[in-house]
């Protein structure tokens, strides 16, 4: 490959990709200011304490985690449907989120089925097993179920009362999967928030990347380690996804090249529930990015132990606290007893030894609390790991899977526990070693010096507060009453409108409801255009292959499916490739400097034909003149260089521009034909949000005072009277009437509902 990247790549056994970068040449690192400031659209820096009441949905798959946010009316969304076995542990679930006061909602899957896939392939590629079980085909099948519930969640009505919902944000953590694709189908804010580091960076590698070999700087590998587990992970599911984004949402199916990095390439905002005293945060992560400190519940209020555990703890000198899953429970029984005892420490255990004592399911928080336990030896999971630390214990970490690894690695790095020991790898000395290591003065002073630090951050006030932060708030109040959150768009008069400014003006009838849009107060550019015709086509072609084999697989397990999916991969393929190609054709010219011509609006088929003819007329009339014009630019410019550089650039846009009419011919149709499918099913996505917003202006007035009813109607006289209001009209006529021979990605979101510039 020339003096490219070459690489290989194997599974662990704990679920971590090993991965090994051999470069013919070493490439440069990463400059130290490699990482561009990130301008948020629409956040108020100044009085983002001052928010209205909103409605959010909060999507979460995985445990049931520490994950919470200080908000009105949220709906948390966790995989509940759970076989008839399971029903108490449904019931646990669904109990800790209803008893908080929050709404749950059930998105589908088997949780245990879900923890279970986790558990054997822990990484991020499936193990041989799985692959041959049918665990696969099950798992694929589940995340699809789970994202169409993710979506169902931002707007259906509660179960229980049947009260309307409709999502104004979204908080999520990763492995929902489904939360960027809803925040941009519904042009809402997104959070992320998790408890592990998932955003690019140069200070560490990607938890579940370990790149074992590299010939790159250090800063350059762990950067690509998140390049590589995003582009794994998109491999994987990327064709579910784009199945949801196409055939629910309405939405542009994205590539790898767009989708593997959606979340950095459209600026997410973060919120990661770890400590800055434990992982503080990189320079590399922008605004956008905050690390708040651990989320805890206070559980140990109520609780009271049995009397043989407060007697065991009573009876000697603080014991060590260990947790740990094992395959081999006699053999790790044995490591226990026999280290514990080499180390004069105390476990739970058996009914063995008189220095071991078995624990049920007991509050950490409370154990840790009063010096009742002296060390903690654990999986290192990141709940563990936080109330350890916490209540000042040093750590021991064996990693079983997952991230469990990086925070053995973030410990030791503190100096609060030892290195971590892969499970594997335990023996009577090691984990000997590590327990005198956690009763060491160096590791207890700094386990007490994390504690300070972690009690001062107050994570979860910090949280709730990043959330707000970085809402688009600006763009989300009401312009007649900024107390109130805005739902609609009014294009007419150039104005945000609540629910209740709405539905009072129409009341009063100053306004019409048909002449309303949704408000949109956060649009996303996900989709990236083909650079050239050899990467679109190339990748067009390679998802053609892919599904055409795919659907030959499936014949095999679900023959009608699989009769479907290859008769259509074929000509949905051959469409993607004319897109593509012409794509790349219109494109290429930046590249080399050249300026394009921007098409316009394709909606439907007649506009695509129309498109079709003026992109036909503009690729010679462009390629031909270009022959002086971009000399001429060139030179005025860069002089003669410039001159000769231009005159290059006109020789290929000769060549590439008409080329880019032509296959638009046959390509812009095509996509057309294919627009006016999807406006239909955009229409019927958006209308259960639509009677929603309808419904939530009349409760909204019927509760409303005749004083507040007033004080709308004369806001918004006042407001068509003001001059600024005009001008801001006037101006969004004329961005209206430019963007109809447009189509760049800022100017759609100008069409979704008006210029959010001029909203805010």
């Amino acid at each position: 490959m020339g003096n490219g990247l070459h690489s290989r790549a194997r599974v662990e056994s704990d679920g971590r990709i090993v991965v090994y970068l051999d470069l013919k040449q070493q490439l440069p690192d990463l400059p130290p200011e490699y990482a561009p400031e990130v301008q948020e659209f629409g956040v108020d820096k100044a009085e983002w304490m001052i928010y209205p009441s909103m409605s959010i949905v909060i999507m979460i798959v995985g445990s049931r985690g520490r994950r919470c946010a200080a908000v009105r009316r949220p709906r948390s969304t966790a995989p509940a449907r759970w076989s008839s076995n399971t029903n108490r542990l449904s019931r646990n679930v669904r109990s800790f989120v209803t008893d908080a006061g929050l709404e749950f909602f059930d998105i589908g899957g088997n949780p245990q089925e879900l923890m279970s896939y986790m558990v054997k392939n822990p990484g991020l590629v499936p193990g041989i097993e799985s692959l041959t079980n049918g665990d696969i085909k099950r798992k694929r099948t589940m995340l699809s179920t789970m994202m169409e519930g993710c979506w169902k969640s931002c707007h259906s009505s509660d179960s229980r009362t049947g009260r309307p919902f409709i999502a104004d944000a979204i908080i999520s953590n990763p492995p929902a999967f489904a939360h960027i694709h809803c925040a941009e189908a519904m042009g809402i804010p997104l959070l992320l928030s998790f408890t592990m580091p998932w955003s690019p960076t140069t200070s560490f590698p990607h938890p579940l990347v370990n790149i074992q070999r590299s010939n790159a700087q250090a800063g350059l590998t762990n950067y690509l380690s998140y390049a590589l587990a995003d582009i794994l992970t998109w491999q994987g599911i990327g064709d579910i996804i784009n199945k949801f984004r196409a055939r629910t949402l309405g939405l542009k199916p994205l590539s790898l090249k767009s989708g593997a990095s959606v979340l950095d390439h459209v600026k997410v905002p973060w919120t990661y529930c770890m400590s800055p005293a434990l992982v503080p945060k990189p320079e590399d992560w922008k605004s956008h990015i905050d690390v708040v400190g651990f989320y805890f519940l206070d559980l140990a209020t109520d609780y009271t132990p049995p009397d043989d555990l407060a007697a065991f703890l009573a009876a000697g000198d603080p014991p060590v606290f260990g947790s740990v899953v094992v395959d081999d429970p006699a053999a790790m029984t044995n490591t226990i007893i026999e280290a514990t005892k080499q180390a004069n420490g105390g476990l739970g255990g058996l009914s063995l030894p008189p220095h071991i004592f078995i624990l049920e399911n007991i509050p950490h928080d409370w154990l840790f609390s009063s010096g009742r336990v002296s060390a903690v030896v654990h999986h290192g999971g990141a709940g563990t790991t936080a109330i350890g630390l916490a209540k000042g214990l040093p750590t021991a970490v064996v990693p079983f899977f997952g991230d469990q690894a990086f925070w053995g690695d973030m410990i030791h790095k503190a100096g609060a526990g030892p290195e971590p020991i892969p499970h594997k790898e335990l023996t009577i000395e090691n984990l000997r070693d590590a327990i005198q290591f956690t009763q060491s003065p160096g590791a207890k002073d700094a386990a007490k010096g994390l504690a300070r630090d972690i009690q001062r951050e107050e994570g979860v006030n910090s949280g709730a507060e990043s959330f707000y932060r970085h809402l688009p708030l600006k763009n989300m109040r009401c312009d007649l009453d900024p107390s109130r959150l805005a739902v609609w768009w009014s294009t007419e008069h150039c104005l945000k409108l609540s629910a209740f400014a709405a539905q009072t003006l129409i009341d009063a009838k100053l306004l019409q409801l048909q002449s309303l849009d949704l408000h949109r107060p956060k649009e996303y550019e996900t989709y990236k255009p083909p650079s050239d015709p050899l990467t679109g086509g190339a990748s067009a072609i390679f998802w053609t292959v892919t599904h055409y084999y795919g659907g030959i697989a499936e014949l095999f397990y679900s023959p009608v499916k699989g009769i479907i999916h290859t008769t259509t991969a074929i000509p949905e393929g051959v469409m993607r490739i004319v897109s593509n190609v012409h794509e790349g054709f219109y494109n290429m010219p930046k590249l080399y400097g050249s300026q394009v011509r921007q098409p316009g609006k394709v909606t439907g088929f007649s506009s695509g034909v129309k498109e079709a003819g003026k992109g036909l007329v503009y690729g010679y009339y462009d390629g031909i003149t270009g022959l002086v014009r971009e000399p001429w630019q060139g030179a005025q410019e860069e002089g003669f260089v410039g001159a000769v550089k231009g005159a290059g650039r006109s020789f290929i846009n000769a060549t590439m521009r008409p080329a880019a009419g032509i296959v638009g011919v046959i390509a812009q149709p095509i996509q057309g034909a294919y627009m006016s499918a999807q406006n239909t099913l955009v229409k019927e996505r958006d209308r259960p949000h639509y009677r929603a917003r309808v419904e939530d202006g009349r409760q909204a007035v019927q509760f409303g005072t005749d004083s507040e009813k007033a004080e709308i109607v004369q806001r918004f006289k006042e407001a068509m009277k003001d001059e600024n209001a005009i001008e801001r009209k006037k101006k969004l006529k004329e961005t209206a009437e430019r963007v109809a021979f447009q189509s760049e990605p800022a100017a759609e979101s100008q069409t979704a509902g008006g210029d959010e510039e001029q909203r805010q």
